[in-house]
Order: structure tokens, then C-alpha cells, then sequence
């Protein structure tokens, strides 16, 4: 309903035991299996067609790809040949070494794996050319459908594959992955940790080795007998050092993943040494201890680490804890939410806001330990459009008990108690807090205001906490209509008022929608304070929709009045709120401007108003503004005639809710 919106509260969440469907039949794999084994064809995926628009939607490829099946490219194809390990993968054409150092972590966890790629399918009994894999995406576990046919050029993969040609889950997951990121070329550039989190559901969190603590080994260690997913890179300093291969054998800007830690004894002192797997397999550290390097010369050599821990366990203690999580989901949207970082102070106080109340302590600590972990939605499926990853971040505010979204005034006034580390164009931001007890107000943004992106928002903590959207409720406080002024006690000032009235309305002393049109238009038109353009029949007939209490479509004297005082108290509010003396409204500040009126709006209804009002530069004019607050007191007054009991729900059929909407 347009009147009420409730947004969904926070859900705790647990891993899930089935993921959802999402074949646009609704169709789920074994069904869309059995079907073609019943009609006996091979499955053909129309939601991931074998053409060039899953390969590119940005250049042509430069030679000509067939589209082959497992069966039509060797003899005897299997799905895996003696179990997934991370030496079965091997780099093809395409630019996501990422997402190879990430399926060889994934190999190295045995339940992770299994999850990702359901063992009830191969090229035996029950073939019939469909595979599926499970990612993890924004909180939810989906199934993703594929066929087998994959891109070929003279019967060899072009993409990535097995180093034994006969076995392909290998090439059938990055398929999979590339339809759920909308293309191949979707997949080209990323980072590690991205599809680690896919893979598990896990949070991440990234070390510069420079600056890494002084147990980061004991930090390594156990997070690979977590069976966390580890991966780590260097930096490169330029668009040239991509791919450049270092003296010791290392590749720069190349994702890498970490398989193995240990310590050996050697020449009677011990040595920590660490596995670091390159996806290409051809290009190896060929410094001391071949295959396996010295702990000290990999923070030597690598700038970063990250770690993709499938629960968030506390890395500082021994002890393994259990951990609350979490979800909200949000937008940013221009003109509403979308109002940037702390250095915007006219248009932070806009962004979403999640209210934060830290009940417990850590164990014999005197703060709460927490991890926020910030995702923005989409974008690599996005790319397509132009898209690309936007900087994003987060601060946490001290919360001065007050049960309302922040102003602006409060953040000139008040420093943040926390923040993440930067502000970055990574799809995830993650950092860990500890805090006293209390409430906080924790603000997700991007970096620059007006910047468009849906948003997942996970909080991590080892005790129990207790969260609430400051932007979800919707409270509405109008006042009462004022009674008729007897006859004989009318002011001078109300007796003029009456002698215009007259005039306008004539003998019948009744104002129809045309006769308000255009005193209305007459009136406003001669205020020079602010922009109007006109007020259409269909504005007037709102009016009079919103003030006619007898029900005959026509305002009556007292009624034309109240209108008149209200459309005065309206005019004053715009020129109040109107900071720049532009004439105009910002969005920014329609939102307070409504707020004044009695209307304290979800964030959701919100966005609906900026994009109904304003115009393309987020500013609306005074007539804009007046239809706005007409319509909004309209379906108010209704909404409260009808919720007569319950003061928050109300029940219509098809026939009211249509005859409702109709008289909004």
C-alpha cells in the first residue's frame, strides 16, 4: 500500500540448507533434469545462451569460438577424475586469475567444496547435458543452472580447464560463475576474496604484510585449519607492472592462493615456511626452498593478504566462538540515500542508518568485539552498463538515544567513534571494532554523494546484539482540522477574507476545481520568492478531494479557508527550507521540509517522492512541492479513517483498493 510501508527488519542467518532456484523457469536442476531424460534431449540454457552475448558485451572475439560439448571434444568426459584438487586447474584466455586462486583455496576445504559443486551429477547414468553449482550471494544461497556447452577453438577449452582434458568441473563451475556475473567477460579483473565469499558465504579480511601483526603467522595458521580460504597478491604501482614477472619468479597484480604453512627443522633452528599456489602452475618462486618459500622472504615479497573465514572466529584468541550475524539490505539512491561520505556534511545525514545497541561485553574484556562487513550488490553484473565498483565505506556514531534517523546538525556537532579503515572500491569493506556497551549509529556510504548502488550490510558479533533501521517506520502526525468560526464572532480580518471568498465563489458561495485553478495560479504566480509553474485541474481536484468534508466536489467557505491557512503554513516551510534562496527545493531538503509538516518517512518512500517531484537535478519548484504534500496528507487522512482499530494495518479488497486509489 502507498500509504503504509513496513521494511523488512534485520534477519539472523543461518547457513542454509537449500539454496534457491533461479532458472527463470522456475524450474528446479532435478527437475529441468528429468525432463530432458523423459523427452530424451540434452539440456539447452536459454538463461545463458552458447553465443557471443555470454562471451563479451565490450569487444568481438578475435577468433572464432565453437560452442562443443564435453562429449564432442573427448572421448569418455568426466566431471572429476580422482577427486577436485587445486592441481586440476589451469588458466585459459580470459583475465581472472582471481577466481582460480580462489577454486584452489576452495579444493583445500572439503565441505566448502562439496557445496559449491554438488557431487549428484556426471557424464554417467542420468546425463543429460545440465550441470549446477551453488554460490553464495548478498546472504542467500542460490543454484545456478548451466549446459555443458563451452567455448572451444580446435577442439581445446579457450577458458579454464583441467590439466587432464577428460575432466571438466573445473570448466562447468567458471561457466556457471560467468553466468551468474552475466558474461565471460564479466569475470575478467578481480579480486580473490570475492569469489571466496561466494564460494562460502565467509566475511574477509585483508592484511598489508608491511603492516601485519606480530602473530600473522599464528594468524595463517589457524585460519588454514579453519579451512578459511587464504589468498594473497602484489602490488603493482602501474597499469605497465601488471603481469610482471619479478626476478624471484612472481608475477605482480596475480592472484595467488595460499595452500599450505608449516615449520621444518633446519641446520637446528626452526624455519617457518609457507605454500603459495600460482593458478598459471608454469611461472614458480624459484628463490631458496622451491616450492615452498620462507615465511620471511613471502612478507618480503607479497603486499597483500586475505582471509576468508567461513565463521568470523576471534584471530586474537585460541578459543573458537560462535558468532550472531546480522543482514540488512539497503540502497543508495540519488536525490535520498545516496548522500556520500562525512566530507558531504549537507548530504551525509541523508544515507541509510542502522542503530546499533552493544549489550555484552567480551569475556573478561570491557568492550564488545564486532565485525562489519559492507557489500555493494552487483556491480561486476553490472559492468555491461558501464558500472564499475564504487568507493565505499562506513562510520559508527555515538547514538544519542533519541529513536529517529540523525540530522545534519548532529554531525557537524559529533565526531565518529569508529569508521572503516578507507574508503575503497572493493566489491566488500570488512574491518573488526571493539566498543564499550551503548548504542551506535552505524552509516553506510559511498565516498561521493549521488552514487546509485543496492548494498548488503552484515554485522558480526560474539555476543548478543540487538539492531533496528532508522529508516524503515513510517509515522505520520497531523493536526486535527480547526472548527468553524461561529457567525457573528468572525474578526475583521476573517470578514474580509469572507467579501473575497464571495467574489470568487459567487451566489452559491462554492469554489468548483476550475474557480480554484485559477485563483490559485493567479495568486501564486505573483510570488516572486519561489518557482512556480502551474497547477493542473487534477492538482485543484486533489485539493478539493483532500478539504471537502461534505462530500459534494466543491470547497464551501470554511472549508477554503482551513485550505488557505494551510497552503500559507505550506509556503512558509518552502521559503524556510529553501537554504540557497534558489526559489527551488532540494531533495536534501524536502526530506526535513516533510518532516516539519508531520510526515517522518521511510527511506523507501522517500525514494518514490524524489523521483515522482523533482526534476533531473534533484530540485523541485512550490507547485511541485504542494501536490506532493497534498497527496501525502490525502492518503494519510484516509489511511486513518480506515485503520479506525488498528492503528497500523488496514484490510481492502481488489474493488476498495482500486476506489481508494482513485480519490488519492
Amino acid at each position: 500500500m502507498p500509504y503504509l510501508y513496513r521494511a523488512p527488519g534485520p534477519q539472523k542467518h543461518p547457513v542454509p540448507k537449500d539454496a534457491r532456484a533461479t532458472h527463470s523457469s522456475g524450474q528446479s536442476f532435478e527437475q529441468l533434469r528429468q525432463e530432458c531424460v523423459q523427452k530424451g534431449i540434452l539440456f539447452e540454457d536459454a538463461d545463458f545462451p552458447a553465443d557471443s552475448s555470454s562471451l563479451f558485451y565490450s569487444e568481438r572475439p578475435q577468433i572464432p569460438f565453437v560452442w562443443k560439448r564435453p562429449g564432442e571434444i573427448v572421448e569418455n568426459p568426466e566431471f572429476i577424475l580422482g577427486g577436485a584438487t587445486r592441481t586440476d586447474i589451469c588458466q585459459g584466455e580470459l583475465g581472472d586469475c582471481w577466481l582460480l586462486a580462489a577454486i584452489a583455496s576452495l579444493t583445500l576445504n572439503e565441505k566448502a567444496l562439496v557445496r559449491v559443486v554438488p557431487q549428484d551429477q556426471s557424464f554417467g547414468p542420468g546425463y543429460a547435458g545440465i550441470f549446477h553449482f551453488q554460490f553464495w550471494q548478498h546472504s542467500e544461497w542460490l543454484d545456478v543452472v548451466i549446459d555443458d556447452r563451452l567455448p572451444t577453438f580446435r577442439d581445446r577449452l579457450i577458458f579454464l580447464h583441467s590439466a587432464d582434458h577428460r575432466e571438466f568441473w573445473s570448466a562447468l563451475l567458471e561457466k556457471a560463475y560467468a553466468k551468474l556475473s552475466g558474461s565471460y567477460e564479466a569475470l575478467k579483473g578481480g579480486s580473490a576474496i570475492e569469489a571466496m565469499e561466494d564460494f562460502t558465504g565467509g566475511v574477509a579480511e585483508t592484511f598489508a604484510t608491511k603492516e601485519a601483526p606480530e602473530n600473522f603467522y599464528e594468524i595463517l595458521e589457524k585460519a588454514l585449519k579453519r579451512g578459511s580460504l587464504v589468498g594473497c597478491s602484489i602490488d603493482i604501482r602501474n597499469a605497465t607492472e601488471s603481469e610482471a614477472r619479478t626476478p624471484f619468479g612472481l608475477i605482480k597484480g596475480h592472484a595467488y592462493s595460499v595452500t599450505g604453512i608449516d615449520q621444518v627443522n633446519f641446520q637446528g633452528r626452526n624455519v617457518e615456511l609457507i605454500r603459495v599456489r600460482n593458478p598459471w602452475g608454469q611461472v614458480e618462486w624459484n628463490g631458496s626452498w622451491s616450492d615452498r618459500m620462507a615465511f620471511r622472504d613471502f612478507k618480503t615479497h607479497f603486499d597483500k593478504v586475505e582471509i576468508c573465514n567461513l565463521t568470523p572466529d576471534a584471530l586474537e584468541e585460541d578459543a573458537v566462538h560462535k558468532w550472531e550475524v546480522t543482514v540488512h539490505q539497503g540502497s543508495w539512491v540519488r536525490g535520498s540515500t545516496a548522500g556520500g561520505c562525512r566530507n558531504f556534511l549537507d548530504t551525509f545525514w541523508t544515507n541509510p542508518q542502522i542503530k546499533l545497541s552493544l549489550i555484552e561485553k567480551d569475556e573478561g574484556q570491557e568492550d564488545c568485539t564486532f565485525l562489519v562487513a559492507l557489500m555493494q550488490k552487483d556491480r561486476r553484473k553490472l559492468k555491461r552498463f558501464g558500472a564499475n565498483m564504487l568507493t565505499i565505506g562506513y562510520a559508527i556514531y555515538q547514538s544519542p538515544r533519541k529513536d529517529e534517523h540523525l540530522n545534519k546538525d548532529f554531525f557537524r556537532y559529533h565526531a565518529s567513534q569508529a569508521r572503516s579503515k578507507t574508503f575503497i572500491n572493493l566489491r566488500e569493506v570488512s574491518d573488526r571494532f571493539q566498543l564499550p556497551p551503548g548504542e551506535y549509529i552505524l552509516i553506510p556510504s559511498t565516498f561521493e554523494p549521488h552514487q546509485e548502488a543496492d548494498f548488503c550490510l552484515r554485522i558480526f558479533t560474539e555476543k548478543k546484539i540487538i539492531t533496528q533501521d532508522m529508516d524503515g517506520d513510517v509515522n505520520i502526525d497531523l493536526p486535527e482540522p480547526p472548527k468553524p468560526t461561529p457567525a457573528g464572532q468572525e474578526t475583521e480580518e476573517q470578514l474580509q477574507f469572507r467579501a473575497l471568498f464571495e467574489q470568487v465563489a459567487g451566489e452559491d458561495m462554492e469554489v468548483t476545481a476550475e474557480k480554484l485553478e485559477y485563483v490559485l495560479n493567479a495568486v501564486l504566480r505573483k510570488k516572486k520568492d519561489v518557482k512556480f509553474k502551474k497547477l493542473s485541474p487534477i492538482s485543484c481536484k486533489n485539493i478539493i478531494s483532500l478539504m471537502d468534508t461534505s462530500g459534494n466536489g466543491k470547497l464551501e467557505f470554511e472549508e477554503f479557508k482551513v485550505f488557505w491557512d494551510k497552503l500559507q503554513k505550506w509556503r512558509n516551510l518552502f521559503l524556510q527550507f529553501d537554504v540557497d534562496k534558489s526559489g527551488t527545493m532540494s531533495s536534501y531538503e524536502l526530506r526535513t521540509a516533510l518532516k516539519a509538516t508531520g510526515f517522518q518517512l521511510s527511506g523507501r518512500l522517500l525514494q518514490l517522492i524524489v523521483l515522482r517531484y523533482t526534476d533531473e537535478n534533484l530540485q523541485l519548484g512550490f507547485d511541485d512541492f504542494l501536490n506532493c504534500l497534498v497527496r501525502l496528507e490525502n492518503a494519510s487522512r484516509v489511511f486513518q479513517a480506515l485503520s479506525a482499530k488498528n492503528k497500523e494495518f488496514i484490510h481492502l479488497n481488489i474493488n476498495e483498493f482500486i476506489k481508494l486509489t482513485m480519490n488519492i
